[in-house]
């Protein structure tokens, strides 16, 4: 019989799956989950976590098939990000502990998985907004943490790794573990508090309180990395204003003069690297990186193109990692860089691959944003400059909350300017990531099941 319950079981999962407000759900999830996994791992362990993994990653399969319509395998995900983890699995085969590699990787992949789902699944106006709420909550869950523990009862969380120093204007924590990482994540939902108070997503009393939420817990992390942050993305919101005001016809000309002085910025800001850090008070921080990164190159020289396998966070007991920590007395889980970091674990071709992932998705994200008239499509290049130039002093976005944002950065900016777009443009012209044949996800409001 047609009409059983049995037949119709499928069709109403298949439209739960489908629909808009699943993927908002969905996407809410899974930022609320990845960006508070320090907390998740702390409170309930470490198999919590990767079990609410998992059951996003089953969530996340579901949702594609009940959307199969409306992907295009060809499209589905960038070709750097499918070469660059490809290659991570592959070092599992040269790794010292080849079983750790692996499940490592995995965790790896799960986060691409999850970073595609939600790619495909929202648009880039709505992945601000999730990101927007998701972050809101969290800091200030963070500030009130920072508070009651410094200020009302003058106690440290240490279960939380919070110090509770908010009474002496930081160094504080939150939720995040370090104060590294909570100023990275504040940069962030600047970035991401800004593009909502510029597209009227939200009430302005909301993304003013959200800017000087975000703003004071970046100044209270004292992290030195957020003033090179905010330099950084600062001045590409400038350089990207320009090219968004410039003529078209011009447009050409200003890149490549913007591309020439970044180069030169860079090469003077090497040049006039040590004043530069004493002026940012880093001084003994930067020296001990450094001393750090030019013992990772050393050994690099041990297996110069492949690495000696993928571990993303270290792991203290295996080679070459316990010689880093051995030699230098010291106990760092990170290389404090990650293209340090990708170069000693996956060779001088992954991070060629790393590179790539991170040049290409920058550029195709840019010049879309200096083309498209909505200025959400900045938001996508402003965070990819924040991750990469973060990537300097740290690796976070090899793991955990940063590889999840630079999957997703990859993906929102490959599903435009892709030399797989004039192959794909008949068979997904009418998806959902389309605008007009252009391959952009939409920038206002929900879009049918594309959401």
């Amino acid at each position: 019989m047609t009409d059983s319950p049995h037949a119709a079981a499928p069709g109403w999962l298949g439209t739960l799956l489908a629909s808009a407000s699943f993927a908002r759900a969905f996407t809410l999830v899974v930022f609320t989950t990845v960006f508070s996994a320090y907390a998740i791992e702390r409170v309930a362990g470490r198999i919590t976590y990767v079990t609410i993994v998992t059951g996003l990653c089953v969530l996340g399969v579901s949702v594609m098939i009940a959307r199969r319509s409306e992907l295009s395998l060809l499209r589905l995900v960038p070709t750097t990000v499918v070469m660059f983890v490809a290659w991570a699995f592959a070092s599992i085969f040269w790794s010292s502990d080849s079983s750790a590699s692996f499940w490592n990787w995995v965790s790896m992949a799960a986060l691409a998985f999850l970073a595609v789902v939600i790619g495909h699944v929202r648009d880039t106006l709505q992945t601000v907004r999730a990101l927007g709420d998701v972050l809101r909550a969290l800091l200030g869950v963070s500030l009130a943490l920072e508070v009651l523990s410094g200020i009302l009862l003058d106690l440290p969380f240490t279960f939380l790794g919070i110090q509770g120093n908010i009474a002496e204007l930081g160094p504080v924590q939150g939720i995040f573990g370090t104060r590294n990482l909570l100023g990275f994540v504040a940069v962030m939902a600047l970035i991401t508090f800004l593009i909502e108070y510029r597209t009227q997503s939200v009430r302005p009393g909301v993304s003013l309180a959200s800017v000087v939420l975000a703003g004071g817990l970046a100044v209270l992390s004292d992290s030195p990395t957020v003033v090179v942050l905010a330099v950084g993305v600062g001045l590409a919101v400038g350089a990207l204003a320009l090219v968004r005001h410039a003529r078209p016809e011009r447009r050409a000309g200003l890149q490549l003069a913007l591309g020439a002085l970044v180069v030169i910025g860079v090469f003077v800001g090497y040049t006039a690297r040590h004043p530069i850090i004493a002026l940012l008070g880093a001084g003994t921080d930067f020296s001990m990186r450094v001393e750090l990164w030019n013992f990772m190159v050393d050994i690099l020289r041990q297996k110069p193109v492949q690495g000696f396998g993928w571990f993303g966070v270290w792991d203290q007991g295996e080679y070459p990692f316990n010689a880093i920590n051995f030699w230098l007395d010291k106990d760092h889980a990170t290389g404090l860089n990650a293209y340090f970091d990708v170069a000693l674990q996956l060779g001088w071709v992954g991070l060629v691959l790393f590179l790539a992932l991170g040049a290409l998705a920058l550029g195709r994200s840019w010049l879309v944003a200096g083309e498209r008239r909505s200025v959400v499509y900045a938001w996508t290049p402003l965070m990819l400059v924040a991750l990469l130039a973060d990537s300097m002093f740290e690796s976070f976005t090899l793991t955990g909350l940063g590889w999840l944002m630079l999957v997703l950065c990859a993906v929102r900016a490959g599903q435009s300017r892709s030399w797989r777009e004039k192959l794909d443009s008949g068979a997904d012209g009418e998806g959902p990531g389309s605008v007009s044949g252009s391959g952009l996800p939409h920038a206002q409001g929900e879009q049918g099941t594309a959401g």
